[in-house]
């Protein structure tokens, strides 16, 4: 089964907004704002609900980073479409599901983030577009294998 979700990485200068996850899946993890894409959606579309839900913020001017797909070994799959935003309404605040966090670039707090993410996240937020494909162990959080290649 593929479930369709995004991720966006709002950046401001030398900076990126993290949420860490307060419940559901990744709770206890650092991430970007998103979630899953539903009927009808399109990724952006999708991104800029979950960005109101879980930031307050309303989304200008996405820029589309690529894709990753995460494969389970029990047959789930997560499709996530990438966002870096530079242009929003309104301060990132805390909702039910995540407590937004300043960081700088240089300085993520990737021992505190999914364990993929030192492999992507740092050329996102360099411009770089990027698509993926992680395989994950029995235990659903460490990485088997992964194919990672720049498209720009």
């Amino acid at each position: 089964m593929r479930k369709y979700v995004t991720c966006v990485y709002l950046v401001k200068s030398d900076e990126v907004c993290l949420g860490m996850k307060k419940r559901g899946f990744g709770a206890g993890l650092w991430n970007g704002t998103g979630g899953k894409i539903e009927e009808g959606e399109t990724p952006e579309n999708g991104a800029k609900r979950e960005a109101k839900e879980e930031f307050n913020v309303e989304l200008n001017n996405l820029e589309n980073m690529g894709k990753i797909l995460f494969i389970f070994k029990d047959g789930f799959e997560h499709e996530c479409s990438l966002f870096v935003c530079k242009d929003w309404k309104n301060e990132p605040s805390e909702s039910e599901e995540m407590a937004p966090k300043w960081f700088k670039i240089n300085n993520l707090p990737l021992n505190s983030m999914w364990d993929t993410d030192k492999s992507w996240l740092p050329k996102i937020l360099d411009g770089k577009r990027i698509e993926a494909t992680f395989y994950f162990n029995d235990d659903a959080k460490t990485v088997e294998k992964f194919n990672l290649k720049e498209l720009n």
